[in-house]
């Protein structure tokens, strides 16, 4: 049986890198008694995988795994059991049930949200949420192409960034301007926050610092036409399914969403 289990991570959990990450969950599934399965061979590990790999020091209220277990309680009884097994900074939101043939999270990752502020001590990026919103519009909107120079392990390669950033508006958090994001997200195109945000300094012939700006994930998508099973019975099923949901939508005089959250191609157990 495949489950999908969603958590935050918040407070000094941050600072905490993904690998490590991977190794505490490992153990804090073994104390809450979740009966996972195991691989075979020599070295048997947890059979886990992660949706997309949080950057240290960025906290999130959308974090992503699957495992596969041979048993398992109710959702919620799940849920509790996790959450006393947590250390302070991470809580589990969501356990739910995936398709046996269900493709893993990490294959279906294809945009995340975030919301950037400024660290207290640094530049703001304006002084007002209208002042940012007229700054976004000329950087996002008013630029045909955004091109930067991204490093790889390999080379430095020129890219557009804006095709892969698909909405970036300004809003009011805590009585300051924050920026709002949705990018591309996956093991394709993988863009992360930083690079707008340094895209937007230059732009604007600000001076960018790494620690300036406090990042926080919202919600991790898959592509809503995306079909997120194997086999081609079930693949044929989910295909006559999202039809039906397009012609629900239309009837409602709603526009079919482009993306799904990882956590809506599952159901809760009873």
């Amino acid at each position: 049986m495949n489950i999908r289990i969603k958590f935050s991570k918040h407070g000094v959990m941050k600072y905490i890198g993904h690998l490590d990450m991977m190794r505490y969950f490992q153990k804090a599934i073994r104390r809450a008694n979740i009966d996972i399965a195991y691989s075979g061979g020599y070295s048997p590990h947890q059979i886990m995988s992660f949706a997309a790999p949080l950057g240290v020091g960025v906290t999130s209220d959308g974090e992503y795994f699957d495992i596969e277990v041979h048993s398992t309680k109710s959702s919620q009884e799940s849920i509790q059991a996790l959450n006393e097994a947590m250390a302070e900074g991470i809580s589990i939101l969501e356990y739910k049930k995936l398709p046996d043939t269900a493709k893993t999270s990490m294959s279906l990752v294809a945009a995340a949200d975030y919301l950037v502020y400024t660290n207290e001590g640094y530049q703001p990026l304006a002084e007002t949420a209208e002042e940012l919103q007229e700054k976004v519009q000329k950087f996002y909107e008013g630029q045909a192409e955004i091109l930067i120079t991204k490093q790889t392990k390999k080379r430095e390669m020129e890219m557009d960034l804006k095709p892969l950033i698909y909405e970036m508006k300004a809003l009011t958090l805590s009585e300051q301007p924050a920026l709002f994001l949705k990018v591309c997200t996956g093991s394709t195109d993988n863009i992360k926050p930083e690079l707008v945000l340094n895209a937007f300094c230059d732009f604007y012939g600000m001076e960018y610092h790494d620690m300036a700006f406090h990042i926080h994930r919202l919600e991790v998508y898959a592509k809503a036409d995306e079909i997120p099973v194997k086999g081609e019975q079930e693949r044929k099923l989910y295909a006559d399914y999202l039809k039906n949901q397009r012609r629900n939508y239309q009837k409602e005089g709603k526009e079919f969403p482009k993306f799904l959250t990882l956590g809506e191609l599952g159901e809760d157990i009873s």
